[in-house]
């Protein structure tokens, strides 16, 4: 969320920002909301001080036998309490309106984030890797012999719907060792703190993180008002939601493997085919919670982790810098990781890291007292995957397939498949 004070000194500043995310003059009508909210608290502070006056007076009329000043006062007094509370109310209104247009809009981008209306736009910052030159036409995952023993769509469908998957056997297997390789490899060598939090969160948790109110439709909700988290970034970060804490208590780093839930409400018709886009994945996400001073460099050390996993499991990769156009609603600046997949011809994104500033902190009042003293300042929070774990798998599989249908396996994966080192034409591990 903004803040109003920096809105009110640099209204220009702000409009250009918000240019750059394809929105205009979105200063003005924060601004008149703003002025006639505080125009009402002033009236109601007016007529609190009049009010107070009166009701001083109106003893002393009385003791006096002034009938009619007495009556006047105690009229006075009578309709500056109304007055009041009419005016209370209206500020209270206008301070929700003013806080629902300024969480509905999205976070300044970094300046060095380049101009673009969208992906194509994106620009590649690092490569790892050559993608391998097959002596056939590589298959897409689910074309893969193994998958199609092991990965079921049709019955999924039939349990749940369109866009999940039953996983079972070899496939069930790595996807498991692949969730858990990334996580020992981000709490051994990365020193983040592994945490295992709710999928089911409160309103005001899915708000700290900006997935509400923007993003409902794209998210799951149960009758009894709780929301399905679209990432864990939700629990990790608001693990700090109202919280004044110790700034040596920072930087703190959090990491955690979860079910996700996602409506994809506005993706319908793409990648239908196979598990690149389901309604329910699991990912291992990465949070940061640093001094101000500190969260630019926290980014680089999040995607360097990320790149760490990719190129631990051999798969080649790309890292870019989203455009203006591309860059989420949280973010000052993204780094999008994409993977090389051979089936289909082309690197797709499997991590976003992204550097949220104090956006997120001043939704959840997320602060740190500094230790020499002085006022509080909000922390920044970034957040990364590490990785999703589908895709992941998607990746490893089309990689790793070979002529005669097998896939072999990276050899990091080995230490957590019992020492089995290829998924077979059958879809279990030899």
């Amino acid at each position: 969320m903004h803040d109003i004070r920096t809105i009110r000194e640099n209204p220009a500043g702000f409009d250009a920002a918000m240019a750059r995310r394809g929105i205009s003059s979105a200063s003005a009508p924060i601004l008149a909301l703003d002025e006639a909210r505080r125009a009402a608290i002033t009236a109601a502070e007016a007529a609190q001080a009049e009010r107070n006056a009166a009701s001083r007076d109106v003893g002393a009329a009385k003791a006096a036998g002034n009938e009619a000043e007495f009556e006047r006062l105690r009229a006075l007094v009578a309709e500056k309490k109304d007055e009041i509370a009419r005016l209370e109310e209206e500020s209270k209104s206008k301070d929700a309106e003013l806080r629902e247009i300024l969480m509905g809009l999205p976070n300044l981008l970094q300046d060095d984030v380049p101009d673009g209306a969208d992906e194509t736009q994106n620009v590649e910052i690092h490569r790892w890797g050559t993608p391998r030159d097959f002596a056939f036409a590589p298959l897409e995952h689910y074309e893969l012999p193994g998958a199609k023993e092991a990965m079921d769509f049709e019955t999924a469908a039939k349990l749940s719907g369109s866009r999940f998957v039953l996983m079972s056997g070899g496939i069930a297997r790595i996807h498991r060792a692949l969730s858990q390789f990334m996580l020992d490899l981000h709490i051994t060598q990365h020193g983040l703190t592994e945490v295992n939090g709710p999928v089911l969160v409160r309103e005001e948790t899915m708000l700290g993180t900006g997935q509400l109110p923007k993003f409902g439709e794209d998210s799951y909700q149960t009758r009894e008002g709780y929301w399905l988290i679209p990432t864990s970034e939700v629990t990790l970060t608001n693990i700090v939601a109202d919280c004044l804490i110790a700034e040596s208590y920072l930087p703190r780093r959090y990491t955690a493997h979860s079910l996700c839930f996602r409506s994809e409400a506005g993706s319908a018709g793409r990648d239908t085919a196979g598990m690149l886009r389901q309604h329910q994945f699991e990912k291992v996400e990465m949070v940061s919670i640093v001094h101000p001073d500190a969260s630019a460099a926290e980014q680089t050390r999040m995607t360097n982790c990320a790149q760490a996993v990719l190129e631990a499991l051999e798969l080649p990769y790309r890292t870019v810098v989203l455009c203006s156009g591309d860059t989420g609603f949280g973010a000052r600046r993204t780094h999008d990781l994409e993977v090389w997949l051979p089936g289909q011809n082309t690197y797709r994104e499997i991590s976003s890291v992204s550097n949220c500033g104090d956006f997120q902190a001043r939704r959840m009042n997320a602060r740190f007292r500094p230790e020499g003293g002085g006022k509080p300042e909000f922390v920044h929070t970034l957040n990364g995957s590490g990785l999703a774990v589908g895709r992941a798998l998607i990746a490893v599989l089309e990689n790793g397939q070979q002529q005669d249908g097998t896939v072999t396996l990276p050899s990091v994966l080995h230490a957590y498949t019992g020492g089995l080192t290829t998924l077979t034409r059958d879809g279990t591990l030899a």
